[in-house]
């Protein structure tokens, strides 16, 4: 391998039962790669930076129970593959940086204490997150790490569109709409006045749609409002999410069905969504493809909701410009684009059928008011930018 002339920068993205890693020389990725299947059957893969199959890392010895424990083999399977280069820096992702983040920041004790009171904000997801940034701390202490901030990017939304209307001390103590996806969408700001300058200094909602769903409304490229609120259960609906609930049903469950919390962690984030609606699956692409009518029923409900939600954010800008799809869904699934285009047809977005169809950047007819576009996502990339920033290189 070519001699360096950028530092090498790790990214660790950590779930509850899937591992995300990636190497990067500058914007290069280098390496990429995930495990499935963590504590039931782990499976590994990874590619190269021209996106070849490459010898992913040797899961040896005891099945790993959680993400983290992957780390000791994934840094030196790392090294071999670079040539024995050394890592400048590890990034991750960190769901909830509560009040205080609106920045990424270095790792330092101080910090992890600060993140550890912040779990019960997001007990499903940023025990998971700060796990491996433990695990890198005891292979080496001395290299330098960075939590990057699914929360930090909404920071910029007016405390109107942060605020449930609860008693004002709860506000004060935290209970607020956070928003998540950050990383997310601020990649997509960054790109916009490269991909699509037309619309990126004006008022557009960008649709991450993946397994796990949101939208947020940029104007002029910062948050101003956006579909998550307190948890990443809210808003638009998802794979296994049942995304926004009135909170009566929670209590009506509690009530009268004696559903007990555990009971109702597992019904709203693991079996509503598009797998309770259809019963059928959580994966859009089955749905798409299913005959059953509970699927596409499914299917109508999410595109019924993602259209009224960026009416909903299009009304916090006081207009619209743009729409941008981005995630699994967004960039790969034309028939659940289209839909919800007709469907914001009322606003001034007129679809290109053909240019949908086929997949193209943008998907909007040229004599529509509205623009829109369809631009992949790298939550990674944003993670490497800012831990060689924060790490002075």
């Amino acid at each position: 391998m070519r001699n360096a002339t950028e530092p090498l920068i790790g990214v660790i993205n950590a779930g509850s039962s899937s591992l995300k890693f990636s190497f990067y020389e500058g914007e290069k990725r280098l390496l990429t790669g995930q495990v499935d299947g963590i504590g039931v059957r782990p499976k590994a893969s990874a590619s190269g930076p021209d996106g070849e199959s490459v010898a992913p890392p040797h899961l040896r010895g005891k099945p790993a129970a959680v993400p983290s424990e992957l780390l000791p083999a994934i840094i030196p399977w790392a090294r071999e593959q670079l040539g024995g280069r050394r890592l400048a820096a590890l990034g991750h992702r960190v769901v909830h940086g509560g009040m205080r983040y609106s920045r990424p920041a270095r790792v330092t004790p101080e910090l992890l204490t600060e993140l550890e009171a912040l779990v019960p904000l997001a007990p499903l997801h940023e025990p998971h997150n700060l796990a491996p940034i433990k695990m890198a701390l005891q292979l080496n202490p001395d290299l330098p790490q960075v939590a990057c901030f699914d929360t930090a990017f909404h920071r910029t939304a007016p405390d109107v569109e942060q605020a449930f209307a609860l008693p004002y001390s709860l506000y004060e103590e935290g209970v607020r709409r956070y928003g998540f996806h950050g990383l997310s969408y601020e990649y997509i700001a960054s790109v916009l006045p490269q991909r699509a300058p037309e619309i990126a200094n004006g008022r557009v909602v960008v649709a991450h749609l993946g397994n796990g769903c949101s939208a947020c409304a940029l104007n002029n490229g910062v948050s101003v409002a956006t579909t998550m609120g307190f948890t990443a259960l809210d808003g638009l609906p998802m794979g296994t999410r049942c995304g926004e609930l009135d909170a009566g049903v929670v209590l009506h469950l509690i009530q009268q069905r004696n559903l007990k919390p555990e009971a109702l962690v597992d019904l709203l984030y693991r079996r509503s969504g598009m797998l309770g609606l259809s019963g059928v699956s959580s994966d859009f692409r089955e749905l798409l493809a299913s005959e059953e009518p509970r699927a596409r029923f499914a299917v109508d409900v999410f595109c019924y909701r993602v259209a009224r939600h960026i009416a909903s954010l299009a009304a916090a800008m006081a207009g619209l410009d743009g729409v941008v799809f981005t995630a699994g869904v967004g960039e790969n699934a034309a028939p659940i684009r289209a839909a919800v285009c007709r469907a914001c047809a009322w606003l001034g977005l007129e679809l290109d059928e053909a240019a949908n169809h086929e997949h193209r950047e943008r998907i909007s007819a040229p004599t529509s008011r509205v623009a829109a576009f369809v631009i992949g996502t790298d939550e990674n990339l944003m993670i490497a930018r800012y831990a060689r920033a924060l790490v002075q290189y």
